[in-house]
């Protein structure tokens, strides 16, 4: 799951009242997102959560990023608050996957790949917001380290519907794309 975290998925997050929260509500991501861990879960899929955050000062924000710089001011994505919690309808397990991640893909900097591979993931289905960003960044950084990939398209959210679906299509060639009820996930 990526980056379903309070800030960018909560309707009380800064995010929330924006097109990302329109979004998100618009396609049932929280409500489908829930349905899929359960699934997965059941399944006996390991089950992991990347979010971004940075420390109180802010040290691995990076000034110039278009993406990030804002952050500070806002207050944004600080670790240890409200907003880089994951969703409360999500409930995350003991023992699922944590990763805090200081830019857009969650293998630059993390130990993403090295949980994976020490729990013999090969396959990695993944969803979340935006699909734009952290998505597109999951899918084509999996795809160059040898992973199969598959993106919960009704599990993911852009901006606009738009740009949802002109990411979807942009990452075809790198992954499979499913549904959430459609993918089986033993």
């Amino acid at each position: 799951m990526l980056d379903m975290q309070n800030d960018l998925v909560h309707d009380e997050g800064p995010s929330g009242k924006g097109p990302l929260g329109e979004q998100v509500r618009a396609r049932g991501i929280l409500q489908r997102t829930a349905s899929a861990l359960r699934k997965a879960r059941e399944a006996g899929a390991l089950v992991g959560f990347v979010r971004v955050g940075f420390s109180a000062q802010y040290q691995e924000c990076p000034p110039n990023s278009p993406v990030f710089s804002g952050a500070p001011k806002a207050g944004l994505f600080k670790l240890g608050s409200w907003g880089t919690e994951v969703h409360s309808l999500l409930g995350v397990g003991e023992s699922d996957l944590q990763i805090v991640k200081h830019r857009v893909s969650p293998f630059y900097s993390t130990t993403l790949e090295a949980q994976l591979r020490a729990n013999g993931v090969t396959r990695i289905v993944c969803s979340g917001v935006s699909t734009q960003a952290v998505v597109q960044a999951t899918v084509r950084d999996a795809h160059d380290r040898d992973y199969e990939v598959v993106v919960l398209d009704d599990c993911c959210a852009a901006h606009s519907a738009q740009e949802h679906a002109n990411s979807i299509d942009s990452i075809r060639r790198f992954c499979r794309v499913e549904t959430s009820d459609a993918f089986d996930f033993a």
